[in-house]
């Protein structure tokens, strides 16, 4: 699951400094919320060239199910109130689609067709869920119960728009630009559109992006580069990078919230 957003409470009007910001102080042992508590301990593999989803028991280590979806299944995403697990299958036209999983039994339940569902976030309020259309280069906005769609954000200075981070505030989210010379896209969450679109000093192929515990930086694998990016995220600018290894693709925060395993 991706980490949950912990927010320092505004400091009194006493204080000559704002208290400091830790977004993933409530990823910690002893904050599980209450609607994912009744969820089994399960791991979902998808596994794109089968259009399957493996379940793995992480006690046994050995798979305990495996169940149909839709064509290609990219990720497994959850849904906003934590209910629900969606697999985004990748498919374009027809084919694409969603399939939901209920995390308390761990079985899918019926696909509910959505374009080229290459991933899947959504609006911090909760307000829609954000399909990212890899393939017409746009977000969907969809209804995050019905995903009826509501609105289209258009990225056309992005190809294969991929991974995403919000901004600590919530203001604003960025988005990794897999193809043509790789790249990033801002993207204003109130008004809905495209803020800006930033090349990066070496031409790649960023992929997953993460936001600093302060919620100062973003880092961005590149599996081209073999490194993480550093970008500053209300500037907007390039600041470093970092040499990593082969293939820079995915995060992980550790749980104590003050590691990035890449």
């Amino acid at each position: 699951m991706l980490p949950a957003r912990a927010f320092a409470e505004s400091c009194p009007e006493d204080c000559s400094e704002p208290a400091p910001v830790d977004i993933y102080s409530h990823t910690t042992a002893g904050h599980m919320a209450p609607a994912a508590a009744a969820a089994l301990p399960r791991v979902y593999v998808p596994n794109r060239s089968s259009n399957s989803v493996s379940v793995i028991d992480p006690a046994t280590l050995k798979e305990v199910d495996r169940f149909a979806v839709g064509s290609k299944p990219q990720h497994v995403v959850p849904s906003w109130d934590l209910k629900t697990l969606w697999v985004a299958n990748n498919g374009t036209g027809k084919n694409g689609s969603l399939t939901p999983i209920d995390p308390t039994t761990g079985k899918p339940g019926k696909q509910v067709p959505v374009y080229d569902p290459y991933n899947m976030y959504f609006m911090p309020d909760g307000s829609a869920a954000i399909i990212v259309d890899e393939a017409l280069r746009r977000l969907d906005l969809r209804d995050r119960r019905t995903m009826a769609l509501q609105a289209v954000i258009p990225t056309p200075a992005c190809p294969g728009i991929n991974h995403a981070d919000f901004a600590a505030d919530n203001s604003y989210a960025i988005f990794t630009c897999e193809y043509g010379d790789g790249g990033l896209a801002k993207i204003d969450l109130k008004n809905r559109k495209v803020l800006g679109h930033l090349d990066l000093s070496k031409m790649g192929m960023p992929q997953d992006i993460r936001l600093s515990p302060d919620g100062k930086v973003f880092y961005v694998a590149d599996m081209m580069n073999d490194g993480v990016f550093l970008i500053e995220g209300d500037s907007f600018k390039e600041i470093g990078f970092i040499p990593t290894g082969i293939g820079a693709h995915g995060f992980v925060v550790s749980r104590d919230g003050k590691r990035l395993y890449v």
